[in-house]
């Protein structure tokens, strides 16, 4: 692996958060300011945090820290999905389909971690 951008993971969650964007443009006016706002948020910061983590300069520790907070922002889209299809908002189908993704960058994000969690330390 050269960079972040190789991940699988990465991948996947920077394409979910294209399509979570142009979803968000799609809502309801009245929920522009908020949840719109919120999945923007939510969704980008997923492949944000993957590449900070991988920054150069950064330690393992601060790799997987990363790493688990990207974790933390992709359940922050499986309860807004939720959310979003219990309201209305968006069909079953829709729901099904990002919950899916979503639910795959989860098991990568862990194994992402588990794989950082269990290499050997080195020293420079």
């Amino acid at each position: 692996m050269k960079t972040y951008k190789d991940l699988d993971v990465y991948k996947r969650a920077y394409n979910l958060a294209i399509e979570i964007h142009r979803l968000s443009l799609k809502l309801p006016r009245e929920y522009r300011f908020d949840l719109a706002d919120q999945i923007r948020r939510a969704s980008r910061s997923i492949p944000s945090n993957i590449a900070e983590g991988f920054a150069r300069g950064k330690s393992r520790k601060d790799t997987v820290n990363q790493s688990r907070d990207a974790l933390g922002s992709n359940d922050e889209m499986l309860f807004n999905l939720e959310f979003m299809k219990d309201t209305d908002l968006i069909s079953k189908e829709l729901y099904k389909r990002y919950t899916s993704e979503y639910e795959i960058c989860g098991k990568q994000l862990h194994n992402l971690i588990k794989s950082l969690e269990s290499k050997p330390v080195t020293s420079n």
